[in-house]
């Protein structure tokens, strides 16, 4: 299996055009707040979209609002050109009731400096009668081609999507990488250590460090051998606080972040001892777990706190609970600054990776399956018996099993978490992430 990076489609254009009802169409959700009101997106919003079996992370942008001195349309702004120069394809929407402003000639002047791939969209065309009637006046803006689309409707949306899957640029592979490699993205909101982590890890400076937020821009890819083993220590810009929103960098670090995820194998999430965990960290473990990655957490700046018991039982406590929806993945607590406990990272790190990968012979998963029964018979669903007929490994990264069962729905949460729990045990994957599909096995028909 390989992991691949998502694209970065971007959606931009003036306020109220339709933006967050594109979004939330392609994502199938309410994610972004829908508002009638200009300016009511006051973040981007981020979704990974499958469209004809290519995935991309979708971004969904506040208005660009040009000659406004208001400190949320500037900040907005910001959000925005940050998204333009991040993105791998940008979806320029313009509204097709309002008609064409004065405005909308120097959006697209500027759009064209990033030499991005750009698609014009007229959003609001409710069908090719409108389509006729209000979208011409838009070739003013001096495009060769508009893409009319209804947001809210549907229309046009297969027509552009199935356009823009195909303008993306295949997921980009690093020549000469040696096989096995083990991909790490080292992910944590700024100054948590991450870039000191990597130097400690590579025994030289590599990254620059500093003391200030946000230094990290970019996703720098570094490769590293050691003791025969290669790995690949991707270095992401940090996930910054809720609520911090001066910086220009802002909190599109986490956007990064997250296409980091897309092609490791393991994430190295780092939480500050002194700060403990926070809501971002719970919701980026989250995300590497939906994404089926290994997870290491990293506790760093233990040696802040070396002599206090009081915070260390805090700290630990702290993860603990946040955590608990994956207790499988190994802590560490280290000091990026001092090397404290940086030797145990490449031995877990090799162990993880290692149980993530691991493939399994159909007689031994078999019986792993068979114990588990025997330990704990599955209650009846609606007077009958649930049966588990047999199970098969699908594939690997992690380790992923279908087990057919004659009433899938009827196995209740807390068994299907016990038979989890067993074949963790059984088939030794107690550091990984490990997936197990229930599908109904077709009784045969007779006559």
């Amino acid at each position: 299996m390989k992991n691949e990076q998502c694209p970065l489609v971007a959606l931009v254009g003036r306020p109220n055009v339709g933006k967050s009802t594109l979004f939330n169409r392609l994502t199938k959700s309410r994610k972004a707040i829908v508002d009638s009101t200009p300016g009511v997106t006051r973040d981007r919003h981020y979704e990974t979209v499958t469209w004809d079996n290519r995935s991309f992370v979708l971004i969904d942008t506040g208005g660009i609002e040009l000659d406004r001195d208001e400190k949320m349309s500037g900040f907005i702004q910001d959000q925005t050109w940050q998204a333009i120069q991040e993105a791998d394809l940008i979806v320029f929407m313009l509204d097709g009731r309002g008609g064409l402003l004065s405005e909308d000639y120097e959006v697209v002047r500027l759009l064209r400096r990033s030499t991005k791939p750009l698609y014009h969209v007229v959003n609001k065309i409710d069908g090719p009668e409108q389509e006729d009637k209000l979208v011409p006046q838009f070739y003013e803006l001096g495009v060769d081609t508009l893409w009319a689309i209804s947001a809210e409707h549907g229309y046009g949306i297969k027509d552009l999507f199935d356009s823009v899957v195909q303008s993306l640029e295949p997921p980009e592979e690093i020549e000469g990488l040696p096989e096995n490699t083990i991909r790490l993205a080292c992910i944590g909101r700024p100054n948590v250590g991450k870039s000191s982590l990597i130097n400690r890890l590579l025994g030289q400076d590599r990254m620059v460090v500093s003391d200030i937020p946000g230094t990290t821009r970019d996703s720098v890819d570094t490769l590293l051998e050691r003791k025969g083993n290669h790995y690949l220590l991707i270095d992401t810009a940090g996930i910054r606080r809720k609520g911090k929103v001066k910086d220009k960098l802002e909190k599109f670090s986490i956007i990064k972040a997250l296409s980091a995820m897309e092609r490791c194998d393991v994430v190295l999430l780092l939480i500050d001892a002194g700060e403990g965990i926070t809501e971002q960290d719970t919701k980026v473990i989250g995300y590497a777990l939906d994404r089926g990655r290994a997870c290491i957490l990293l506790v760093n700046k233990w040696d802040l706190i070396k002599g206090d018991k009081k915070q260390q039982k805090w700290v630990t406590g702290e993860v603990t609970m946040a955590t608990r929806f994956m207790e499988f993945a190994p802590r560490l607590n280290i000091s990026a600054l001092t090397g404290a406990g940086i030797q145990k990272i490449f031995p877990v790190i090799n162990e993880v990776y290692n149980q993530y990968t691991k493939t399994f012979s159909t007689n031994r998963i078999n019986k792993a399956l068979q114990n588990a029964i025997k330990a704990h018979t599955p209650s009846l669903h609606k007077g009958r018996r649930l049966k588990f007929y047999y199970t098969t490994q699908i594939s690997n990264k992690p380790p992923t099993f279908i087990i057919f069962v004659n009433y899938p729905k009827g196995v209740h949460f807390s068994y299907y978490r016990f038979l989890v729990n067993q074949f963790r045990s059984e088939l030794g994957l107690e550091k990984t992430a490990l997936k197990i599909i229930l599908k109904e096995r077709k009784r045969k028909k007779y006559g």
